[in-house]
């Protein structure tokens, strides 16, 4: 039997939703990213035996968009390879084509709307809820959302219920979150923004001693602000974790949180520099209470924060001693390129205890330098490289592993066509 191709895809969804005598705009895209990534103590450390390596990835999405009248919908196909991954004879893709998102809206009146099915849920500065552009699989959730907008107010009310099959019997579910409640509030007024977040997640668990199937509720609360007048702007965020958690066992209290901070200003219209700070609460390694007092940003684009090599916050989050990152942002914008230099200077927010004496260590982890540069080639094609270095301490040994002393660095090239290729309306 015959792969069906994502251009044979396509092809088929724009011939049906073509036929309808109703469509009022129907519009499909590609995203074509191939990206090279040379890692050499990428997310940790080197160690003296290892050697680095270099590979590239690609992302190809085909994007189908409608809209008709109170209803509009959103088709995205996916397909995330590494070169190499199969033969060049093979008959079968090692990954297949995925639903990255795949969803239907309904406007009821001209203040609310409803959307369901696989969707991205991104928000504020996506520390909290993201898509991850950067991997090239992204983040998308089954869920329900219900949406309030009126002038500077939107209101929105999300929820998700997960299970591995359409099971006849219950069944333990660890694939993701079992379920998901949110509310977000945004109030958008002439130089200032005002978010507000509520969130529950429920992850389940098998009881030990009944083996019961029970859950484990977090809450995430908080708020994102944000401030910009003429060459000026500035932004905080502030949120906490409570509710029960795994540590060791499941149903541990969980207590946490986040404060970050950043303030901008542009010299010109190609200059602009920043100043940033952010503090995400951890364990002393000495601290032998069962409580969680690490902080997790749950659905956040980590990748976005604390530096391009992913040293932190990517994996388990919990019963780390935290992280604080002072960083300053320097870019130039000048005709169709974009230089950004961001260094970032990584400190524990808690004690990290010395395996080799009694006391504790210093708190300095080390400095990331990240370099960027993009390209905009085409309208439709955009070209971007990065090199990171990571200067690391003796306490990044102790917390990550490796050896500081080594070369540890990091460089990617990526390439993002992204044309239209058909639009219909009527």
């Amino acid at each position: 039997m015959k792969t069906i191709g994502i251009t044979q895809i396509s092809i088929l969804i724009l011939l049906v939703l073509g036929s309808t005598t109703f469509a009022q705009e129907i519009d499909a895209n590609l995203q074509l990213r191939p990206r090279y990534e040379y890692r050499n103590g990428f997310k940790s450390l080197m160690t003296d035996n290892e050697l680095p390596t270099s590979f590239v990835s690609q992302r190809s999405r085909l994007n189908v968009n409608f809209k008709k009248e109170k209803i509009s919908a959103k088709l995205t196909l996916q397909n995330v390879r590494t070169w190499g991954d199969v033969k060049t004879t093979t008959t079968n893709d090692k990954n297949g084509i995925m639903l990255f998102e795949a969803w239907g809206e309904y406007y009821f009146d001209e203040y609310w709307s409803s959307r369901i099915g696989r969707q991205v849920i991104s928000y504020d500065n996506q520390r909290i809820f993201g898509e991850i552009d950067w991997l090239q699989q992204g983040q998308s959730h089954d869920a329900a959302i219900v949406s309030y907008k009126k002038g500077k107010h939107q209101l929105d009310l999300g929820a998700a219920l997960n299970a591995d099959s359409e099971d006849l019997f219950r069944n333990l579910y660890t694939t993701n979150y079992k379920n998901m409640q949110y509310a977000w509030y945004h109030a958008n007024f002439s130089d200032f923004q005002m978010s507000l977040l509520a969130l529950n997640t429920g992850f389940q668990y098998e009881e030990p001693v009944t083996t019961n199937l029970e859950i484990d509720y977090m809450q995430t609360f908080g708020t994102f602000l944000k401030y910009k007048k003429n060459k000026f702007d500035a932004d905080l965020s502030l949120y906490a974790q409570t509710g029960k958690g795994k540590l060791t066992s499941n149903n541990t209290t969980v207590t946490a949180y986040n404060a970050g901070f950043n303030l901008n200003y542009a010299f010109t219209n190609q200059i602009k520099a920043g100043l940033g700070y952010e503090y995400l609460s951890g364990k002393d390694q000495t601290d032998t209470e069962n409580i969680i007092k690490s902080f997790n940003p749950i659905f956040g684009t980590n990748h976005a924060f604390n530096g391009f090599m992913d040293y932190f916050y990517v994996g388990n989050h919990k019963n780390t001693v935290g992280l604080q990152d002072v960083y300053l942002k320097l870019n130039y914008a000048p005709n169709k390129w974009n230089f950004a230099v961001t260094p970032h200077f990584f400190m524990t927010a808690a004690d990290v205890k010395n395996p080799l004496a009694a006391d504790t260590m210093d708190n300095y982890l080390g400095t990331e330098v990240d370099v960027t540069v993009g390209y905009s080639l085409h309208k439709n094609i955009g070209i971007s490289a990065g090199y990171s270095q990571m200067f690391g301490t003796e306490t990044l040994e102790v917390l990550k592993g490796g050896n500081k002393d080594l070369d540890n660095n990091w460089a990617y090239v990526m390439v993002n066509f992204n044309p239209k290729i058909f639009t219909f309306s009527k």
